[in-house]
């Protein structure tokens, strides 16, 4: 036993993080489950972080976004996993006949849905849409982003539902922010406005539809750093208990357990993923 224990090699930090990576893919894993990431154009975003993970776990996974850059997040993908599991489409989920295309070809390809991950929103390539106070908004203004950040989860929710309820079986995951569901930001009035109706889709969606199998749930990210993120809001990130902004792949991470089997039993809930910055009351440090 002594022998045994003095030749027991030395576990490295390296070794740990392998290990733990794959206790937990083989945990949340997610084998043919057909997944569908809205919102995955940006190669530093949420969308395809979690794209990534949800191919680590073995999902069949289909990203979309407004523009064609979303065929090169398929193709960088398509390099580290089997190109059979992962597909792209262009679409403006704002437009019904759109998102009907969508869902036609996705279950051409796979048969079927599973999993819906609704990360679409926020800004739109090709479209300047600078943050307005609320007396200096346009009914414009309010349109749009109610649309890109709410109807577009309304319609591809609507049009993902019935394919879930045929098989009893889904995972609605919303990804909508603090902003709005429990704080605000000065000029973010359509924003927040957005994001907490997408709370209340939520709640709402996972009372009429828990005997169905399906399980509708919402995230929270604070301060996540991405490559829209501006640097006040890197800095104020580092203002958090942890001190410092959080990443895309960190919101992955939490979609991945609420689309998991072992999430059953948890459905409607907000999961704030921030950093502990809104359960502190001094966001700076104060001079003592």
């Amino acid at each position: 036993m002594i022998a045994t224990l003095l030749l027991k090699p030395k576990v490295t930090k390296l070794k740990v993080n392998v290990e733990l990576h794959f206790w937990v893919m083989i945990m949340f894993n997610l084998n043919n489950r057909v997944s569908l990431i809205t919102g995955a154009g940006s190669k530093d975003g949420i969308g395809f972080a979690t794209a990534r993970i949800f191919l680590e776990a073995g999902s069949k996974v289909f990203i979309t976004s407004t523009s064609e850059r979303i065929f090169d997040r398929v193709q960088e993908l398509r390099d580290q996993f089997d190109v059979n599991l992962i597909e792209g489409y262009v679409a403006d989920l704002t437009v019904k006949n759109e998102v009907d295309g969508l869902i036609l070809e996705i279950t051409k390809k796979f048969g079927n849905i599973d999993i819906l991950v609704n990360n679409a929103g926020m800004t739109q390539i090709g479209v300047d849409q600078p943050s307005r106070k609320f007396q200096e908004l346009t009914a414009d203004d309010w349109d749009y982003g109610i649309d890109i950040n709410l109807k577009s989860t309304f319609l591809v929710t609507k049009g993902v539902l019935p394919l879930m309820k045929k098989i009893k079986f889904g995972r609605i995951i919303n990804i909508a922010s603090v902003t709005g569901p429990i704080v605000g930001i000065n000029g973010s009035t359509v924003y927040s406005a957005a994001k907490a109706g997408m709370l209340g889709l939520t709640r709402s969606l996972a009372i009429e539809e828990g005997n169905n199998g399906i399980t509708v749930n919402c995230i929270g990210p604070g301060w996540i750093k991405t490559a829209s993120s501006s640097e006040e809001e890197i800095t104020a990130g580092k203002h958090t208990p942890v001190g410092r902004p959080g990443t895309p792949g960190e919101i992955g991470y939490t979609v991945l357990f609420l689309a998991s089997d072992e999430s059953s039993y948890l459905t409607g809930q907000l999961i704030v993923v921030d950093g502990g910055n809104t359960i502190q009351e001094y966001k700076v440090e104060l001079n003592s």
